[in-house]
């Protein structure tokens, strides 16, 4: 479900190096810009619009992706399909500032973690213990454009916009073309699936989309859901009419019916816990640091 800098330089060379650029920006405007202009959403607008397993209409497509901020993220999207060198280290979380700060978050939402508990029986702890994970309780949400994630991988259906796709991707780290074409086709059809649920969740929360950002693969808010999850599991904790994931009471109760529903109960033990939380992320790794978590803020170690 999921979804963080080299200092500049003191250097004098960067802003020789940017004189030349602009020079040539002037002097080619064309050229530096045909990488980005040569994409667009046409095709899958029309998919969206004609897309008779739902109720979009072609003008409420047009009013979404007739933007300004609309755009292929060209960044964002070209690490699905480059190696990864370095995972995440999942250590940090269990330190002693971390915990700490597990803890003041329990203690400066109380009221909606009990409330939590008391409905879904799911413990304060272990939500808590996710959003550790997720976003560091809420400080880091992701800088991408939920929208334009989902709409740059959807659109990769196309091959011929998959051909020029590939040449945008960085060639140092980049997958093979056989595993790029299958990855991109896969995404593609996963993309378009949450970007469908994005478009009715935005539609029926009557939120801006482009206000919207999130990790690179779409996830949004403090419990990092996926749109299709939102529309199934997420809920309006603070019963103010509107179900938003960067509120912590919306968070705390999506995420506690979310494990209710994949199995969590009161005094659930640890094998079952671990089933229950992977079903959050597909990573052992991930599931033993969120239970360690919940330990330790259990235990006061």
């Amino acid at each position: 479900m999921r979804n963080p800098f080299i200092p500049l330089s003191t250097d004098s060379r960067p802003s020789i190096l940017c004189s030349y650029l602009i020079l040539f920006v002037m002097l080619f405007p064309l050229a530096a810009c045909a990488s980005q202009s040569d994409f667009n959403f046409t095709l899958l607008e029309n998919h969206l619009a004609n897309d008779k397993s739902e109720k979009f209409t072609p003008e409420q497509i047009n009013r979404i992706f007739d933007h300004p901020a609309v755009s292929f993220d060209i960044n964002g999207v070209s690490g699905y399909f480059q190696h990864r060198e370095s995972t995440l280290n999942y250590d940090q979380f269990l330190s002693d500032e971390s915990i700490n700060n597990a803890r003041a978050y329990i203690r400066n939402n109380q009221a909606s973690l009990l409330k939590a508990e008391a409905d879904y029986g799911v413990d304060k702890e272990v939500i808590t213990a996710i959003m550790l994970v997720e976003t560091r309780l809420g400080t880091y949400v992701g800088n991408r454009s939920v929208l334009n994630i989902l709409a740059t991988m959807a659109a990769l259906e196309d091959k011929a916009t998959r051909d020029r796709f590939w040449d945008e991707i960085p060639a140092k780290n980049r997958i093979s073309r056989a595993d790029y074409e299958k990855k991109a086709v896969q995404k593609s059809q996963w993309a378009y699936g949450e970007l469908k649920a994005f478009i009715k969740y935005v539609e029926k929360e009557g939120i801006e989309p482009y206000d919207i950002i999130g990790s690179y693969a779409g996830a949004m808010g403090i419990a990092q859901f996926m749109p299709s999850n939102i529309l199934l599991y997420a809920q309006d904790g603070n019963k103010d009419g509107k179900v938003d994931l960067f509120q912590n009471e919306d968070a705390i109760a999506s995420i506690a019916n979310y494990l209710k529903h994949y199995g969590w109960k009161p005094g659930i033990t640890r094998e079952e816990a671990e089933k229950v939380v992977y079903h959050y992320n597909h990573s052992s790794y991930y599931v033993n640091t969120v239970l360690n978590i919940t330990d330790k803020l259990k235990s006061g170690a």
